[in-house]
């Protein structure tokens, strides 16, 4: 069986599914800035990732960031089963997050500027569920692919809960962890919301404004 009631704890990897060894297909191109999806790069960029719910509204918090957003692309990551389908990751049975994948020139928009916009763009003390979106799919993340970036991470996610606090609301449960390996999901979900204008978005933030300064990092 594909579905399982239980779908806020994380299997193990005995237990998850065991997925396939190739990719599953994807888009080539960006919909918003007709840029190759999976690269290759511009050399001097750098990446981010993180998971804030339902991936179709947290990808388009990003690119609508404009100047210094190169790519933006949607997957899944954190789990244990490779290359895994959207159906397989709604069953709570391969244990990854709906992820967004963000390039970003840091000349012109700084990592602090992409915590901010994660942490305004939805409610990190949820636990497994975003909403009404329920499921480990749905859990609040930042994955860190450098040591600066897990620095700056774990400073706003600090800062965050106090003002969180002042506010009357309750603990982060949003898991700070190095970047897994990111899968590309399919081609209907990437820029979801540029093809779809009108279509679902269950993300709604706290109202709380994050303390982190907004400028453009240096180079």
């Amino acid at each position: 069986m594909l579905f399982r009631k239980d779908k806020v704890s994380m299997p193990t990897a005995a237990t998850a599914l065991k997925g396939r060894p190739t990719p599953i297909l994807t888009a080539h191109e960006h919909d918003i800035f007709s840029r190759p999806l999976k690269g290759p790069y511009p050399a001097g960029l750098e990446t981010a990732m993180f998971g804030i719910g339902c991936f179709w509204g947290a990808e388009r918090k990003f690119w609508n960031l404009g100047a210094g957003i190169w790519i933006t692309a949607v997957g899944y990551a954190g789990g244990f089963t490779p290359n895994p389908t959207y159906e397989e990751v709604c069953t709570g049975q391969t244990g990854h997050n709906e992820v967004v994948l963000v390039v970003y020139d840091p000349k012109e928009i700084s990592y602090e500027q992409l915590l901010k916009t994660f942490w305004e763009s939805h409610n990190p003390t949820q636990g497994m569920r975003q909403g009404n979106d329920v499921g480990t799919q749905y859990r609040s993340g930042i994955y860190y692919f450098t040591d600066a970036q897990r620095q700056a991470a774990e400073a706003s996610k600090a800062e965050y809960q106090k003002a969180l606090g002042d506010n009357g609301l309750g603990q982060i449960t949003t898991e700070v962890l190095p970047a897994p390996e990111f899968f590309f999901a399919e081609d209907y979900h990437q820029q979801y919301l540029s093809k779809v204008p009108h279509g679902y978005c269950g993300l709604g933030g706290t109202g709380v404004t994050c303390p982190m300064p907004t400028g453009v990092a240096a180079a």
